[in-house]
């Protein structure tokens, strides 16, 4: 544990984010006692994001549960949070931040916990009230009010946003109809052994899906929806519409400031920029990845929760090597599912079921699904199938070690997922 920092030490957050609010959080927790400034953009003191598309969204959930502290907590901690407000420069050279009403900052360190923004459709008709995006708290309150009213919605994309809001949209009564480029949902991201489980699901809930296509136009009246036209000239009925196509990290900080961008802001295992004072974190940080041997960009919750405590410890002087596995979760319909690992788009040989996908009366299945190269697991997805992420997180750091296991004992419910290293 790193104490005893002087007073007169300043390190500056950029980005009131989970990932930020962590770093900050973690600076105090050990013992950091100089100055922290926390900057955010968004009026609202830091949040997690899961929420937005899963508990809160659907009214499960109260809106104080998706933020990261108490309202008090950053003033106790003697923590300066600054929201509304936004950095408009950064200079390294003179270890100073710009903010936008000129205000300059200087600082001894720097976390970027900038994070990304949702990709946009250039489409006819795409603005208005009743066209949504979802990253903020604010546009999750008015896409369930939309939602709430149980009209048609067209969901542009099928990744987990998509298919989230999809599942949550069907829940309020909704017909939905999801448009997506390619031929599955998720196939980018899971292949097409598992993309046809998300498929199944949602059509076997009245999800109309439209592959191989895109939205052409969203027609209306006024400000109104009425209907999506697709670029086979066919028409979609619909009252309102998501855009999730993806998001794009906010690297213009960092790239102005002359920092190497590639897919994110370039960051060593440490967290570390090109420059030795200057840390990126959460889902704008491309970063080595010990155990991969590459630089990754991961967009999930739990980056965030832990890549914030690694950069501060990192600020701070600690030897860290953030090795974490990507893991994430979902919640769609009568399904759960947490996912570890990481591999290529491509890059796996086998996926390796353990227990039956299929959807049967409408029912999710119980299952976990491996994706594997050689005999080697390279990520696993529990579905439905509880209290064993830490062995196929084990399983995962082994076949990244160049373990191999027995893909037929593998695939066997039978056989303990504890043992299967021990052979």
């Amino acid at each position: 544990m790193t104490v005893g920092m002087t007073t007169d030490r300043v390190f500056v957050i950029v980005g009131a984010s989970l990932a930020g609010a962590r770093a900050a959080q973690t600076l105090r927790e050990e013992g950091f006692d100089g100055r922290v400034v926390l900057i955010g953009a968004e009026p609202h003191r830091p949040y997690e994001r899961p929420a937005l598309s899963k508990g809160y969204l659907l009214g499960k959930d109260e809106r104080q549960k998706a933020f990261a502290n108490e309202d008090d907590f950053y003033a106790a901690q003697g923590i300066e949070l600054r929201l509304g407000t936004r950095v408009t420069s950064v200079d390294p050279a003179a270890h100073q931040v710009t903010l936008d009403d000129a205000e300059t900052l200087g600082y001894d360190k720097l976390l970027l916990a900038t994070g990304s923004s949702p990709r946009t459709l250039d489409l006819p008709g795409g603005e208005g009230p009743r066209i949504h995006h979802l990253r903020t708290i604010d546009e999750s309150e008015a896409l369930a009010a939309t939602l709430r009213a149980g009209d048609p919605v067209v969901v542009i994309g099928a990744g987990w946003i998509g298919l989230e809001v999809a599942a949550a949209a069907r829940g309020f009564g909704c017909d939905v109809t999801v448009v997506e480029t390619d031929r599955a949902p998720l196939r980018q991201v899971l292949g097409d052994e598992v993309a046809g489980v998300f498929r199944a699901l949602h059509e076997a809930h009245g999800v109309d899906f439209r592959f191989g296509t895109q939205a052409r136009e969203l027609g209306g009246i006024g400000d109104r929806v009425t209907h999506a036209v697709l670029d086979d000239n066919t028409e979609v009925p619909a009252s309102a519409a998501l855009i999730a196509v993806g998001i794009t990290p906010n690297v213009e900080l960092a790239r102005a400031a002359g920092l190497p961008v590639d897919d994110g802001v370039v960051t060593d295992a440490a967290l570390r920029t090109s420059d030795t004072d200057v840390y990126a974190c959460g889902d704008v940080a491309s970063s080595y990845h010990p155990l991969f041997h590459q630089h990754i960009r991961v967009e999930h919750w739990a980056n965030a929760l832990n890549g914030g405590p690694a950069a501060a410890r990192s600020m701070l002087g600690q030897d860290v090597s953030y090795d974490r596995l990507p893991y994430f979760f979902t919640d769609q319909y009568d399904l759960g599912m947490e996912l570890a690992g990481w591999f290529p788009r491509g890059g796996y040989d086998r996926v390796v079921f353990r227990g039956d996908p299929s959807i049967v009366d409408g029912k999710a299945p119980e299952f976990i699904a491996f994706w594997t190269r050689h005999g080697h697991v390279l990520a696993g997805m529990n579905v439905n199938v509880w209290d064993v992420q830490d062995d196929i997180q084990k399983l995962v750091r082994a076949g990244y070690t160049g373990k191999d296991v027995d893909l037929d004992r593998l695939a066997d419910p039978s056989v303990p997922l504890d043992t299967l290293l021990a052979e």
